[in-house]
C-alpha cells in the first residue's frame, strides 16, 4: 500500500511517497522541465532527510515528473540575479544536498528519463547507481553560461569518467545520448523509457535481498575510500568489515548459506 505523500504545504517541488521499503523521490516543475531553484533543493533535502531517518526505508529511486526530463539543469532566472555572494552560498547549498544524496547511507537509483543537463547530470551523479531512457541526454553546458559546474561536476565526473572524459564534456558543453553516457561509464545502463521504472525497482530489489548493515557499509567504504588513499581505503574497509562480523545478519547469513536456505536479514 503506497503511503500518503509528503503534504503539498511542505514540499512545493518534490513528490514524495513510499511503497514497500522503495521511497520514490520525483522533482515536480515540468513546466521548466525539473530545473532546480533553490526551493527544489531545499525540498530535494528535506525528502533525504526522510529516507535517511526512516528505518523503514532501505533504498530510493529519484526521477523527474514528465517524460521529457530529469532534471535539465539550474534554473536559469534565478542564477541571472544572483551575486558572487549570493551563487556561492547557492552552490554551497546544492552541493550539501547531493552529498546527502550520495552519502545518504542507503541505495539510491537515479531513473534518468529525460535530460539531465548541469545540476541534473551533477544530481545523477550523486546517486548509487543511473539508469537511463533510451532518449535521455546528458552534459554540463554552465561553460556556454560564463560559469563552471557547481554543483559536484568537477570532482564527480572525473571520478565517474576519466580526467580527460570529463574535461571534453566540461570545456566543450556538450551533449551526449544515454548511449554515449553507457559507453564512457557515465550510466549503469540503458533500457527503453517504457521499462525505466522496472529496471530501478528490480535492481534495489537484488540490493535489498541482502543484510542491510553490510550494504550501508559496503556504500561507505567505496564512497569514503574514494577521498583517500589506497593504504587508508583498505584500513577502513577492514574496520567496516570487523563491525560486520559481530552483527546478527552476519551470523544469519553465514548459517543459511550452510543450511541451503534462503537467509532471512534482521538489519542488526
Amino acid at each position: 500500500m503506497i503511503s500518503p505523500a509528503i503534504p503539498p504545504a511542505e514540499l512545493e517541488n518534490v513528490l514524495y511517497e513510499k511503497r514497500g521499503p522503495i521511497a520514490y523521490v520525483t522533482l515536480n516543475r515540468p513546466k521548466v522541465l525539473n530545473a532546480l531553484n533553490q526551493g527544489a533543493w531545499d525540498d530535494l533535502k528535506t525528502a533525504f532527510e526522510r529516507v535517511r531517518d526512516d528505518d523503514a526505508v532501505r533504498g530510493a529511486i529519484l526521477t523527474g515528473a514528465g517524460d521529457k526530463a530529469f532534471i535539465a539543469g539550474e534554473d536559469i532566472s534565478e542564477l541571472a540575479r544572483a551575486t558572487a555572494l549570493d551563487a556561492e552560498k547557492s552552490t554551497r547549498s546544492g552541493q550539501a544536498v547531493l552529498d546527502l544524496i550520495e552519502n545518504v547511507g542507503k541505495p539510491v537509483i537515479a531513473a534518468v528519463n529525460g535530460f539531465a543537463l548541469g545540476g541534473g547530470c551533477e544530481t545523477a551523479m550523486a546517486c548509487t547507481i543511473r539508469v537511463a531512457a533510451e532518449h535521455a541526454k546528458f552534459g554540463q553546458p554552465e561553460v556556454r553560461l560564463g560559469i563552471p559546474p557547481g554543483a559536484g561536476g568537477t570532482q564527480r565526473l572525473p571520478r565517474l569518467v576519466g580526467k580527460g572524459r570529463a574535461l571534453q564534456l566540461i570545456l566543450s558543453g556538450e551533449m551526449i545520448t544515454a548511449q554515449e553516457a553507457w559507453r564512457m561509464g557515465l550510466v549503469n545502463e540503458v533500457v527503453p523509457a517504457a521499462d525505466l521504472l522496472a529496471r530501478c525497482e528490480a535492481i534495489l530489489a537484488q540490493i535489498l535481498a541482502n543484510a542491510p548493515v553490510a550494504v550501508r557499509f559496503a556504500l561507505e567504504a567505496v564512497n569514503k575510500g574514494l577521498e583517500t588513499s589506497q593504504s587508508a581505503g583498505l584500513l577502513l574497509e577492514a574496520s567496516l568489515f570487523a563491525i560486520c562480523a559481530a552483527t546478527a545478519d552476519k551470523t544469519e547469513g553465514t548459517a543459511a548459506f550452510l543450511a541451503k536456505r534462503p537467509p532471512r536479514f534482521q538489519g542488526r
